[in-house]
């Protein structure tokens, strides 16, 4: 059983386990998806006035397709460095112009898209809800191949030299032929009864494939051949009952240099090393939405949306806000001397790194921005559940 993030969120303090398993679905009669009146303890904050201290401009922007509101699903922006791709749920995949916007081709699949694109500039892979995986040129978007998997994808695939690896929710990694999508190794690791609707993306670092699972386990895999190089249970599942026994690590690991960083959904932010899988330190702070590191700090979106800063190295806490709180934000990313992530009504937020604090606004839609947004070069891309993809810059006022 997937539980939806805002379900597991906001009405799962208020329902017994074994009504959930006697059901078999999650109910979410009595409870409001966005929270509801102001006096609720889970109703999303009003946003804050401030004085903006940055100016962001909005460069271009451009329609995808149909809207994937309420669905969770993992599609995101994905470059090259020179062009950007996206999909929307519809089937449909676009590349773009980086700098300018201007449409280069689009295809239509005709599936149900729901993790991606990845592209290494030669391709571009997406997988979609019913497991099939597919890989288009990225000169033209010419299918190429495609491949049916084992269940629903809901992370983008990573592109090693060579290869493909998708995660299905099922606990699989997948490693296929980049050229033609056969199966070259696969490996599985045993997933609970219950979990978090989502997974974490498949990362390749060096010669090994990093990835999260839902048993809060974190492992490594020999890009050759798929042999463990270490498989780590960072935080242990512990609880009564399988609700509070949640351990899924939903977001997509972050490497720098030698050290790699992951926050899982009830427990810890974790530093690990690369070669060894050794925990350097951890932190009691949870997160679904994700996390994004650069050279001096580990940011963190929290299960309520609170955003947090680590210092990168120790660990201790440089600051933490909740002006966002039960806004449903994104993972963070860093760009520039901003931390930045969207909401659930197309809010996108400037904080400044060195303190948390607000910094500029901007709105891509009025739905619900997903995936963390991207950087490329100077321009940050936001992609809307509505199938809107936008490119941003900070400009000097």
């Amino acid at each position: 059983m997937r539980l939806n993030r805002r379900t597991v969120g906001d009405c799962l303090r208020v329902f017994m386990l074994g009504a959930l398993l006697a059901a078999g679905a999650i109910s979410t009669t009595g409870c409001s998806l966005f929270g509801g009146k102001d006096d609720e303890p889970d109703a999303p904050v009003e946003l804050p006035d401030f004085k903006s201290t940055i100016r962001i401009k909005k460069v271009w922007s451009a329609g995808l397709g149909g809207g994937t509101e309420f669905l969770r699903l993992a599609l995101g922006p994905a470059s090259d460095g020179s062009r950007i791709f996206a999909a929307a749920n519809d089937g449909r995949v676009s590349a773009f112009d980086a700098a300018k916007g201007k449409r280069l081709w689009r295809s239509k699949t005709e599936l149900p898209l729901s993790g991606g694109p990845a592209t290494d500039g030669k391709i571009v892979v997406l997988g979609s809800s019913n497991g099939d995986v597919i890989a288009l040129g990225a000169d033209d978007g010419n299918e190429i191949w495609r491949k049916s998997l084992s269940s629903e994808v809901l992370a983008a695939p990573a592109i090693a030299p060579g290869l493909v690896l998708v995660r299905t929710v099922d606990g699989k990694l997948t490693a296929l032929d980049a050229t033609d999508g056969t199966q070259r190794w696969f490996v599985q690791q045993n997933m609970p009864r219950l979990t978090v609707r989502g997974t974490g993306a498949p990362v390749v670092v060096r010669n090994m494939v990093v990835c999260g699972f839902d048993n809060g386990k974190l492992a490594a895999y020999d890009l050759l051949d798929g042999t463990p190089s270490w498989d780590t249970l960072l935080d242990p599942p512990s609880g009564r009952n399988e609700i509070e026994r949640l351990a899924d690590i939903n977001a997509t690991v972050r490497s720098v240099g030698d050290d790699l960083y992951v926050v899982d959904y009830r427990g810890q932010t974790t530093a690990v090393a690369l070669e060894s899988g050794q925990s350097l330190w951890a932190q009691d702070v949870a997160g679904y939405g994700g996390l994004a590191a650069d050279l001096e700090n580990v940011y963190i979106s929290g299960n309520h949306s609170e955003l947090q800063a680590l210092v990168r190295q120790t660990g201790s806490e440089l600051w933490k806000h909740e002006l966002l709180k039960n806004r449903d934000i994104t993972g963070p990313t860093a760009y520039q001397n901003s931390v930045v992530v969207g909401d659930f009504e197309g809010y996108v937020h400037f904080f400044d790194t060195a303190t948390g604090k607000p910094q500029a606004r901007v709105r891509i839609d009025r739905t619900r921005v997903t995936s963390p947004p991207l950087v490329v070069n100077d321009l940050l891309y936001v992609q809307s559940d509505d199938g809107d993809l936008a490119a941003f810059r900070q400009v000097v006022k």
